[in-house]
């Protein structure tokens, strides 16, 4: 039903682990399929167990209720015939999740998604149920850690049995995680995929402009190409709903998703977004992690994130699974240094594309100003001169080619695109009713 033939690496790596029974610590970037890498064989396990009705067998911990939403969501595909059960458990409902949420946890769930806060709000009230707890995956831990879920966790994990699988899975590999592992994982196993890095298959591209020149840079790209699914990232809340207003008003169907909207609402544009109703989502970091929408083409960073680890998320939405995508950022003067530090991390100095000539011309990119009004070169992280057709704009070196040339030439190695990810038998226990 779910479609998977091979696995990806994450899944072929971690699968047999999980079911030999180890602790496992990953490292594994977004997009890799790291969520059925643990699903598939916790369900498998679950199903091949005895267990007691009346208690919660598998906990998965995440940092926000997309996450948790989205996992919830793949759960149910995987387990619509099988008597497996399980429930999403995160703020921003009203009281009736809160009761049916209250019900599962006391009668007994197989499987608890939950986002720490809200599960520890549960935990207080003393009707959880997690003596017989066999499994615990923490899913985006360094995302966790970063909100400050770090005393959340281990309270939570205070109330499990020592006696169990513990699953820590994680983008990147920092000393607080690695210290978090020493104090929950027993003999863990360890599992690392592309650390950090963006994978090949996702064409970075980026325009260095005035912020006045940010609105009509957007507009030439999305003239180019009549995309189905563009995801446009901004760092602040009240950018996010500045940027919709004035895509709007040009005419684009564009929609936004920030921490204003109700749980409601924000599903709501989420699946008009998933199911190609919607072409145009305009998003805060929220999105950056965790939600698996399938061929997004393109991914437009409206402002340089301040963490490069944001910026290997953010693009990350595009070219998932063994599919391929377009990643644009772009960058105004005081944006540059944090680009440049980007580029140092993901080794990689990103492509620089011409402004359309009706625009005029751009800041240099790695000039600052300074105090005296004159401008000095930044020697470090300075655009390297490549073979090809490029051409001199004052100091910054940009391409010819367009970015819809670009599109058009990773479509020419999209044999393997949406090339289904990993199987594992599961048994079935016949339908739910």
């Amino acid at each position: 039903m779910s479609g998977y033939k091979k696995p990806t690496p994450i899944q072929e790596q971690a699968i047999p682990i999980i079911l030999s029974g180890k602790d496992l610590i990953a490292c594994a970037q977004t997009g890799t399929g790291k969520t059925a890498a643990f699903l598939l064989p916790i369900l498998h396990k679950l199903l091949s167990d005895s267990l007691k009705d009346s208690e919660v067998h598998a906990l998965i911990m995440v940092p926000t209720r997309e996450l948790a939403v989205q996992i919830s969501s793949h759960l149910d595909g995987l387990t619509y015939f099988s008597s497996i059960s399980s429930i999403a458990v995160y703020g921003g409902g009203d009281g009736g999740s809160f009761v049916r949420e209250k019900q599962a946890l006391t009668q007994g769930v197989d499987i608890v998604v939950a986002t720490p806060g809200k599960l520890i709000s549960h935990l207080n009230m003393g009707y959880v149920k997690m003596k017989e707890l066999k499994y615990l995956i923490l899913d985006e831990a360094d995302r966790m850690l970063d909100m400050g879920f770090h005393d959340d966790i281990m309270r939570i994990i205070s109330y499990l049995p020592k006696e169990r699988q513990t699953l820590l899975f994680s983008a990147t590999m920092p000393p607080k995680i690695l210290q978090l592992s020493k104090s929950i994982l027993q003999d863990p196993e360890e599992v690392s995929i592309a650390l950090s890095k963006p994978p090949e298959s996702i064409k970075q591209l980026a325009y260095v402009l005035y912020d006045t020149q940010k609105i009509p840079v957007i507009q030439h790209i999305l003239s180019e190409k009549e995309y189905k699914s563009v995801l446009i990232f901004c760092s602040k809340k009240q950018t996010v709903k500045q940027l919709t207003a004035q895509l709007k008003k040009k005419g684009l169907n564009a929609a936004d998703i920030h921490s204003d909207l109700d749980q409601n609402q924000r599903e709501d544009v989420l699946l008009e977004f998933a199911s190609k109703r919607l072409p145009i989502l305009v998003a805060t970091d929220i999105l950056s992690r965790g939600i698996d929408i399938d061929q997004i083409e393109l991914v437009i960073n409206f402002d340089v994130p301040s963490d490069g680890e944001d910026y290997v998320h953010r693009i990350g939405r595009t070219a998932r699974a063994a599919t391929t995508g377009a990643a644009v950022t772009l960058i105004n003067p005081d944006d540059q240094h944090k680009f440049q530090r980007i580029e140092k991390l993901i080794t990689k100095i990103v492509e620089k594309a011409s402004l359309p000539e009706s625009l005029g011309e751009g800041p240099e990119y790695g000039v600052k100003s300074t105090r005296n009004g004159h401008s000095s070169r930044s020697g470090k992280n300075k655009p390297s001169p490549k073979s090809g057709n490029t051409k001199q704009s004052g100091h910054q070196k940009v391409m010819q080619q367009p970015l819809k040339q670009i599109q058009n030439n990773t479509g020419e190695n999209q044999q393997t695109q949406q090339e289904p990810r990993a199987k594992i038998t599961i048994i079935k226990q016949g339908p739910k009713p």
